[in-house]
């Protein structure tokens, strides 16, 4: 079998060496990498077609997952400077129904204010409830409306972390794959040749290589997005302490 290289148009006695372009695919004994993986052995295909799967659901997620916290901070911003604009809190909260009215989904800090006013007038009008009663029946229910924020904000991301750790190793097992099946061929050929292992060794690391691009962009993401939960979340709590005081202040002073 003859193989060719590619270096700069000189000739040898092993085949035809000429240069190309780095960026250029290199062809050994005329098998491409399309052609590795479809005569790959059965596992390692099914190694590639499994970090396929796990590449394009990652993906879908990553690309969803933007949304949701590009609209989260926008909704922060929007909202604090309505809240801090010196609005009446009643006004604040008719607009907020106005907007339900209209089918305009009402989420995040503003959800979250919505739950704890909503509470605070409810305790309020009750005369035998006490006042440190109402203030912890708004606290409970701003609690509860952060536990849902926070649970709309952190979901998938526990998926793009399994994905990060398990598909460098899923890559591995098609990588030990492919060297297994390149040493059983050796042991049925009486000259051992380069042209002989080059396929097996290829297919091997071309899983080790689809489980590194499945991964790394799996942990990029996911660290970044877990900064962004995490910044997102804390403006809730602050806003949830600032706005407990305001009720407090609001209550005492009757």
């Amino acid at each position: 079998m003859r193989i060719k290289y590619t270096d700069l148009g000189r000739r040898s006695n092993v085949g035809y060496l000429k240069r190309v372009p780095k960026w250029r695919t290199i062809v050994i004994a005329g098998i491409t990498p399309t052609q590795l993986i479809l005569e790959a052995s059965l596992p390692v295909q099914l190694v590639l077609l499994t970090l396929l799967g796990l590449s394009i659901v990652s993906w879908v997620m990553i690309f969803q997952r933007a949304l949701v916290l590009s609209a989260a901070s926008k909704g922060v911003l929007s909202f604090e400077h309505r809240f801090w604009s010196g609005m009446d809190l009643s006004q604040l909260y008719k607009e907020g129904s106005q907007m339900q009215k209209e089918d305009i989904p009402v989420v995040g800090m503003e959800g979250i204010f919505r739950a704890g006013f909503k509470e605070f007038m409810r305790l309020r009008q009750q005369p035998t409830m006490d006042k440190e009663a109402v203030m912890e029946g708004a606290q409970r229910a701003m609690r509860v409306a952060y536990s849902r924020e926070e649970e709309k904000l952190e979901k998938h991301l526990p998926f793009l972390a399994t994905v990060a750790s398990v598909s460098v190793y899923i890559g591995l097992f098609g990588t030990v794959i492919g060297i297994m099946n390149s040493f059983i061929g050796l042991a049925s050929q009486a000259q051992v040749t380069m042209q002989v292992i080059a396929p097996d060794i290829a297919e091997a690391l071309i899983a080790t290589a689809m489980g590194l691009f499945v991964a790394i962009p799996a942990v990029v993401v996911y660290n970044r997005y877990t900064a962004s939960v995490d910044n997102i979340t804390g403006s809730y709590i602050t806003f949830t302490d600032e706005f407990s005081s305001i009720l407090h202040r609001q209550i005492h002073s009757e």
